[in-house]
């Protein structure tokens, strides 16, 4: 149940009653992501194609890399596409937490693909430095003004997303805008100067920003795989606030990982300072609820533990 709860919806000890007015809220969210997505990977697949020719017809090497790196965005939104319809699946018995995680295996082969297309742009950009060729300016510059116009509409869309998906997939598109930016003016600069060196120029520079992004997204969808805490002071903070409970002793085994970057899972181990009967139980819980309720968790699991009781996974 908790899995169709919106981002900022917790509690798995509330009553389903509470969760059922927020079932659409996360739906909504879910299909925004996926036409959005979808969006995006049409204008960059149709866009991709045009460039090519565009790029071989004006002989830059700056347009050819962009169109590489179109298409390698295409893939990667195309298997994003996919895999954000997967994560909208239901829980079952086998994947027990929903499907949500496929998501972040998206950003993960999204990540890869876009390495290994800068690394060969740059193979064919750097030996240009040597002999450059003046492309075609008049043609490129076309090119560039609606390479700005179809990149722009499709950020747009996907900087309002909220997964790790769409973030990974909003930052390509941004590069492929600045990298429009960049083939405009090295453009207008190549018409007035005849300096045809800027061609592999732009193209190296833009790679190599590329580049330092893709590492850094690629780092963070990895330690989420390998289910690192997604925010060590959150963590940190709700440990302070549970032991600020008077009925609370300590709190040991607290787990906080997460499914995608946006959901995250909370799980714990509560000594309690005295025995306590089921309704004094019932009223703690609700207590612990509460105060876990701001931070929009997906999935929380509390254990208690009584005066004398050995933790079972000491």
């Amino acid at each position: 149940m908790s899995e169709q709860q919106p981002p900022h919806q917790h509690t798995s000890h509330q009553s389903h009653g509470h969760q059922h007015g927020h079932h659409f809220g996360h739906q909504h969210a879910h299909h925004s992501e996926s036409s959005n997505i979808a969006l995006a990977f049409w204008l960059n697949f149709g866009f991709a194609l045009i460039e090519i020719v565009g790029g071989i017809l004006t002989n830059s090497v700056a347009i050819i890399a962009d169109a590489i790196h179109d298409l390698g965005d295409s893939l990667a939104i195309g298997f994003a596409w996919v895999a954000s319809k997967i994560a909208t699946r239901q829980p079952t018995q086998k994947y027990s937490y929903g499907y949500r995680r496929w998501s972040l295996l998206s950003a993960l082969i999204s990540g890869l693909i876009l390495l290994v297309g800068s690394g060969w742009v740059l193979s064919e950009a750097i030996p240009r430095l040597w002999q450059p060729q003046l492309p075609h300016t008049g043609g490129m510059f076309v090119l560039a003004i609606f390479g700005i116009a179809v990149n722009g509409a499709a950020v747009l869309r996907l900087r309002r997303g909220k997964t790790q998906n769409e973030k990974v997939l909003s930052w390509h598109l941004l590069e492929d805008v600045l990298g429009w930016v960049a083939v405009m003016l090295g453009a207008i600069l190549m018409y007035f100067t005849g300096w045809a060196w800027l061609d592999p120029v732009l193209c190296i520079g833009f790679t190599l920003f590329i580049l330092f992004n893709i590492l850094k997204s690629l780092r963070q969808t990895l330690a989420l795989f390998l289910q690192v805490t997604p925010d060590p002071a959150l963590q940190q903070q709700i440990t302070t606030e549970l032991n600020a409970l008077e009925f609370v002793k300590a709190v040991h085994h607290l787990h906080l990982w997460s499914l995608d970057g946006e959901q995250h899972v909370l799980t714990m181990h509560v000594e309690l300072t005295a025995d306590a009967a089921l309704a004094e139980q019932l009223h703690y819980k609700q207590r612990i609820a509460q105060l876990l309720a701001p931070y929009s968790l997906s999935h929380t699991t509390v254990e208690f533990e009584l005066s004398g009781e050995i933790c079972r996974d000491a």
